[in-house]
């Protein structure tokens, strides 16, 4: 009987040691991010996902296409994003709607607009001066590439709504579906949408948006306070990997940019993926670091002022947030 028991137990423990000595897995942490639309504009961000920097944080990122920086703010505001990738623009406007919880920037990806201007017509020789008379589907009112559009109409003497038509009561992510349909002369679209349209004959790229725009602080991440002051390490995290993929795009080549950021464009050829890589590296459209500066800022206020929509100019602190972002540059 005593042999029967010894044998149990040992039968025991070698069922349990198994379990005993396996590692203990960290249960990764869920951050809801919320992106104004999906582009390539952001590769930086599809590699730190698509390369596990994320997970290599200790993070799960789940990404919801909003459609829209004011779609992606309400999602921040209202809980159901825990940080949200949108034009800063939009945390000008709560702040300037006078709410004391007002959302902070804490990192930006983009420093140009990244959007295209299309033909119908193949234009070899385009000249802004083509608009005049024309009609062009600029965006949403109030929106970052609406109102870059018109800041660039301007510098070269068009005045939106005398010179040129600017349709601007059209969401960002019908901008594409409108033109198509026979809508506008011309129409800005951010990469891959420009190049397929381009690619299937329904439209000519003509202009860079964003190199004539100049250094705008175009596309930024941004939290809640209360996010901010409760969990600065999630969030410090977050912008560690995607710091780690500006870095490795520096020196990545087109096609391992495009591959890396593929899983997230499954309907998109790896082709077209390496033609918009290498146009928004040639355009210097990614930052190379998530700190924001209050010169580019204040670029961005003008935009918006010379839009009609600034109701005032916020203080640069009251805004954006740079401590993690200095913090994880600095590797501290």
């Amino acid at each position: 009987m005593k042999k029967i028991l010894c044998g149990a137990l040992l039968l025991l423990m070698l069922a349990t040691l198994p379990l005993g000595c396996k590692k203990q897995e960290t249960a990764l942490k869920t951050m809801e991010l919320h992106e104004v639309t999906r582009s390539v504009f952001y590769a930086p961000q599809y590699v730190a996902l698509n390369l596990g920097y994320f997970e290599a944080e200790g993070l799960q990122v789940n990404i919801t296409t909003s459609g829209g920086s004011d779609k992606a703010m309400t999602a921040l505001l209202s809980g159901d994003a825990d940080i949200c990738l949108a034009g800063p623009e939009t945390a000008v406007y709560v702040y300037n709607a006078g709410q004391e919880k007002h959302p902070v920037v804490v990192g930006q990806l983009t420093k140009r607009d990244g959007s295209f201007l299309m033909s119908r017509i193949d234009e070899p020789n385009f000249a802004w001066e083509s608009l005049r008379g024309k009609t062009v589907i600029g965006g949403r009112k109030g929106g970052m590439p609406l109102m870059t559009l018109c800041y660039v109409l301007r510098q070269h003497g068009l005045i939106p709504g005398e010179d040129v038509e600017v349709v601007d009561s059209i969401q960002f992510n019908m901008m594409g579906p409108a033109f198509e349909g026979g809508t506008g002369d011309y129409v800005t679209l951010f990469e891959p949408t420009a190049t397929e349209m381009q690619n299937a004959g329904k439209g000519f790229i003509v202009a860079n948006v964003g190199l004539e725009s100049g250094s705008i602080p175009y596309t930024a991440y941004m939290v809640t306070p209360e996010k901010l002051e409760k969990d600065p390490e999630t969030v410090k995290a977050f912008l560690r990997a995607v710091y780690r993929a500006q870095q490795w795009c520096v020196t990545a080549s087109d096609e391992e940019i495009a591959r890396a950021m593929q899983p997230s464009f499954p309907d998109t050829s790896l082709e077209s993926l390496m033609i918009v890589a290498r146009s928004y590296r040639e355009t210097d459209s990614w930052k190379q670091e998530l700190v924001m500066e209050a010169a580019d800022f204040d670029r961005l206020l003008d935009v918006i002022d010379t839009a009609g929509e600034l109701t005032a100019r916020p203080p640069f602190q009251d805004i954006v947030d740079n401590s993690l972002a200095q913090a994880v540059r600095d590797g501290k």
